[in-house]
């Protein structure tokens, strides 16, 4: 994986961030930074030849038994899962018919009485399984999907149902782990070590995206490749250019990072990404605001904003080198649509020079870029991204003075919604 920078008018803040790396680097490595009993995640690809086994087992009964799989679950225990899974299929991969693999959907990620409805409706009408992620089992969106889904499963398969549902929790405690216990429901664990948001390597990502039919071997080798390239403390180590430099564009004042793709099957992995940064950084009155975009689609709508609005943000672009498929354009002989001069053009090529011509205007337009570059979109690509902004997450983090592995202010919310609904506290 490649990283280019455009942005020389912040070289002084960047090198003064790159030269703090070698410190930050070394507090990660040997646990010394605050959050250290949350780094479990950076040896994940080198300790899982056992658990893929596993999960892979486990996934082959469970696509001989159903059509479609539900994952509940909510942030990290299911955003890492769709962003890969919808990265690898098929844009349209559900109303193919010639699917091979369970169709995976979501719940417990809102609190939408029409979504559950819906959702209830139509496992009436399908064989399905599911999995339900969460070390405590009471995080209240997930645990009312399960409730529900729960109730629905056993209705309509009776005493099967347990061999259709699996549980990714706690090894030990909390009321998850206590109820697959007592029901008898295959359990895989969610390392005490390892945040939910950095969690996708794990059984919370891997059997979702086994399940949905891709090659999980391959995807850790992914990241085992990319982790035995940022584990090495030089300046070339692009973890470091990445994080240093976009800290020095929050000192020049560019407080918003706006991620993008010109591939539309990368929407979900961009929400990935804004959860890890935005959870990871966001405190103690500091942080880069996470925004993202697919290109070209989102230039006809936010396009003006950010070629000519408020100066406050930059874009870090992951840009694919070459497509699965090629389609050329086709000559036309009346050519009213004019489009005659890119007869034979694929369609890459033709979003590459948008692509180009895209950074050069909003270079020009004082909007800098960072681009990362990678081959093409696979298990062993997407492994690899995964953990390169896992890694540079964390270096960012320690660089801006925060602990990157905790979320104090996600409780705010909830504790006024329990008061509302009459729930009390001790």
């Amino acid at each position: 994986m490649e990283i280019k920078f455009e942005c020389n008018e912040t070289s002084v803040h960047f090198e003064q961030c790159l030269q703090q790396m070698q410190h930050i680097h070394e507090q990660l490595i040997q646990g010394t930074g605050s959050g250290n009993e949350y780094l479990g995640w950076m040896d994940l690809p080198a300790n899982s030849s056992e658990i893929i086994s596993d999960i892979n087992q486990t996934a082959a009964a469970l696509q001989r038994r159903c059509d479609v799989f539900v994952v509940i679950g909510i942030g990290g225990s299911y955003l890492g899962a769709k962003a890969v899974i919808e990265a690898l299929s098929n844009h349209f991969n559900q109303i193919r018919e010639d699917r091979q693999s369970p169709l995976i959907i979501y719940a417990g990620n809102n609190l939408s009485e029409d979504y559950i409805a819906d959702l209830l409706h139509v496992l009436d009408k399908k064989d399905y399984c599911l999995a339900v992620i969460s070390k405590s089992g009471t995080t209240t969106e997930p645990a009312i999907a399960f409730r529900i889904l729960r109730e629905h499963i056993q209705a309509k398969y009776g005493q099967e149902a347990k061999e259709r549902i699996i549980a990714i929790t706690d090894k030990s405690k909390g009321a998850l782990k206590s109820l697959a216990d007592s029901l008898g429901y295959k359990t895989f664990i969610v390392p005490d070590n390892v945040g939910g948001r950095f969690s996708v390597l794990t059984p919370v990502g891997l059997l979702p995206i086994a399940v949905a039919g891709f090659d999980i071997s391959k995807l850790m080798n992914g990241a085992l490749a990319m982790r035995d390239q940022l584990l090495r403390a030089c300046n070339d180590n692009p973890a470091w250019q990445y994080a240093a430099m976009r800290n020095a564009l929050l000192q020049n004042g560019k407080a918003i990072e706006m991620l993008v793709s010109y591939e539309p099957r990368l929407t979900c992995f961009s929400e990935w990404w804004k959860q890890l940064f935005g959870e990871s950084e966001g405190k103690d009155g500091k942080g880069i605001f996470p925004v993202s975009a697919i290109y070209t689609t989102d230039l006809h709508s936010l396009g003006q904003y950010v070629q000519e609005g408020v100066r406050h943000l930059f874009e870090t672009v992951i840009h694919v080198e070459s497509s699965a498929s090629s389609v050329a354009i086709p000559y036309d002989n009346d050519d009213k649509d004019g489009l005659n001069y890119l007869c034979n053009k694929s369609i890459s090529t033709i979003n590459h020079k948008a692509e180009e011509g895209t950074r050069l205007a909003h270079i020009n337009g004082d909007v800098p870029q960072i681009t990362i570059t990678i081959d093409a979109i696979n298990e062993e690509t997407i492994g690899g991204l995964i953990y390169f902004f896992e890694f540079s997450c964390a270096l960012s983090g320690y660089l801006l003075g925060v602990n990157p592995f905790n979320q104090p202010g996600v409780e705010a919310y909830k504790q006024n919604m329990f008061h509302l609904l009459g729930r009390n506290l001790i």
